[in-house]
């Protein structure tokens, strides 16, 4: 299905998640934050650009996996993305919800 975000038309599926991740761009990431009252600093950038490049090279994501990144461990991430970080920051990367996510 498409939906609006930030003024562009992107393809998403049923739970939100952008089924194309080379619609997203720093915009769509900032409203999608919006409506999770978060506010993305650069350093959620950071993380968000490293989940981008693991889906890219199409590695299995995890959150023992990012915490063990040297990027981000795994308290700040879940500082940075609390309620569920690897769900989250996945939504805000553009790439799809990870399998070992519910």
């Amino acid at each position: 299905m498409e939906k609006t975000i930030a003024g562009f038309t992107v393809s998403v599926n049923e739970e939100g998640y952008l089924t194309d991740m080379n619609q997203w761009n720093v915009d769509i990431a900032k409203e999608l934050a919006k409506e999770t009252d978060i506010e993305l600093s650069p350093r959620h950038f950071e993380v968000l650009d490293y989940l981008r490049n693991q889906q890219k090279n199409d590695a299995a994501l995890t959150i023992r996996g990012v915490g063990k990144s040297g990027v981000v461990d795994i308290k700040e991430f879940y500082a940075l993305f609390p309620k569920g970080p690897l769900k989250i920051s996945s939504k805000y990367a553009g790439i799809p919800k990870p399998k070992s996510c519910i």
